[in-house]
């Protein structure tokens, strides 16, 4: 992958303000076309309480930027023939045949009905299919459970409203496609995307479980305070330790960790139409399913098959505040990892990306 020369490099100090400000602690940047970085940066501290730099290499909880990885691999399958966006999920998963949805609801009673129709494939990839945010079985803690496990759980679970009709962004959809694609392939979830996707992209520190020495490179994650002026340590993430440990369960949902160094090559991925390094993983149909709103007409949610999308731009972004976005107009990939929860302490966090995609913009043209 080409490199852009250092002199280039002019993203950390519009990023500098919101850390002065205590927004944030400090954040990773990373700007690139499809075939070269132009800027990868880092700004700020990964550990504040020893005033520990950030860098470029330090790692992080990327959470729900794993949902378009995930869409991506089960739209391999789709390329490939053995799944159709259009059936029904309990094709795949007869667990989900006979699903309720919710008629009638208040705080003395539920009433059910059977669903216009099952929920589809593309359903669950768009939010679309009326599955919750998550089940009863995955509380208090999210990976503790097996994805055949959870997956029976969404299909014991009411729908909230007639598949296709609303949005209501959901964990347990995209789990869903993740077990489609343990079933339709015959390896465990984790197996497949280490295979087919992370491994051949050479995203070598991208993980479900950080060994030791990706994990002492977590930055830390922080929150604002209670008076809104400064930032108090939180764990990193709020998931079972170790994170090392493979009782843990891999979440297609959302339990990847990451670097900007990896996350860079699955964007550039995209931008080239699903090529990579002269090796083909998605057809450019996939890619445009996956980036042009599938929410449907009834929807004002644009939501494609596991990115946001806009006419000329789709993005992800995870739990912590990290992101991802796909300018394909620009030709421009940009990236910004920190570790944050919570909402902003006042309007200016919110002008953190913003801010990042100007000055990536600016660096694209010189």
């Amino acid at each position: 992958m080409k490199r852009a020369s250092k002199s280039r490099s002019s993203l950390a100090p519009c990023i500098q303000p919101f850390i002065d400000r205590g927004l944030i602690a400090g954040a990773v940047l990373l700007a690139a076309t499809k075939d070269q970085v132009l800027a990868h940066e880092a700004v700020g501290y990964a550990n504040l309480a020893e005033k520990k730099p950030m860098t470029p290499d330090n790692a992080f909880w990327i959470a729900s930027m794993t949902k378009p990885m995930t869409c991506a691999a089960l739209m391999m399958l789709v390329d490939e023939g053995r799944v159709n966006v259009n059936d029904p999920v309990e094709k795949y998963l007869p667990e989900f045949k006979g699903q309720m949805v919710v008629a009638e609801k208040n705080e003395n009673h539920v009433l059910l009905k059977k669903p216009k129709h099952p929920i589809l494939v593309r359903e669950i990839l768009s939010h679309t299919s009326g599955l919750p945010f998550t089940s009863a079985l995955e509380t208090p803690m999210r990976d503790e459970i097996s994805l055949r496990d959870a997956a029976r759980s969404y299909a014991m679970t009411p729908l909230l409203f007639e598949p296709g009709t609303q949005y209501n962004y959901s964990n347990a959809g995209t789990n869903t496609a993740g077990r489609i694609i343990e079933v339709v392939s015959g390896l465990a979830y984790e197996v497949f995307m280490d295979q087919r996707l992370l491994g051949p992209l050479d995203m070598k520190e991208t993980t479900f479980w950080p060994d030791k020495k990706l994990e002492a490179r977590l930055a830390k994650a922080y929150h604002a305070t209670s008076d809104k002026i400064g930032l108090v340590e939180l764990k990193t993430p709020p998931l079972p330790y170790p994170l090392s440990d493979r009782r843990r369960r891999p979440m297609p949902a959302g339990g990847l960790f990451s670097v900007a160094s990896d996350v860079v090559k699955f964007c550039q991925m995209f931008l080239n139409d699903g090529t990579f390094k002269k090796r083909r993983y998605l057809s450019s149909t996939a890619i445009k399913q996956m980036t042009r709103k599938q929410t449907g007409s009834l929807v004002e949610k644009n939501y494609g098959f596991g990115w946001d999308t806009a006419k000329d731009k789709y993005w992800h972004g995870g739990a912590f505040k990290t992101h991802m976005e796909i300018d394909r107009k620009r030709g421009l990939i940009t990236v910004l990892l920190i570790h944050h929860t919570g909402d902003w302490p006042h309007e200016n966090g919110k002008n953190i990306w913003p801010t990042l995609t100007t000055a990536a913009v600016k660096l694209l043209t010189k």
